[in-house]
């Protein structure tokens, strides 16, 4: 019987969970990663990994986009840093 509500427990958690695909995340020719996630905000992915979406531009499949695309599978996404100063 615990076996069984184990069992129910995980898929329950997983049913809830949205679901996780690859996306390509291009930042130079020598940096790229895969990164399994949700469909999400760029904003929020670029935080995930550790870069402000303040200092980058952001296309995806060849497009300009901004910070509240939802990027999801399947989508390459390059993030271009910018340069600015005083």
């Amino acid at each position: 019987m615990q076996v069984f509500i184990s069992l129910i427990g995980m898929f329950m958690k997983s049913a809830c969970e949205p679901f996780r695909q690859d996306m390509k995340l291009i930042f130079s020719e020598h940096d790229k990663r895969i990164v399994n996630h949700s469909p999400a905000p760029v904003e929020q992915i670029l935080l995930e990994e550790g870069i402000n979406p303040l200092e980058v531009l952001v296309s995806r499949n060849g497009n300009l986009i901004s910070e509240d695309t939802i990027a999801g599978a399947e989508d390459e996404i390059l993030v271009i840093r910018i340069a600015h100063g005083g």
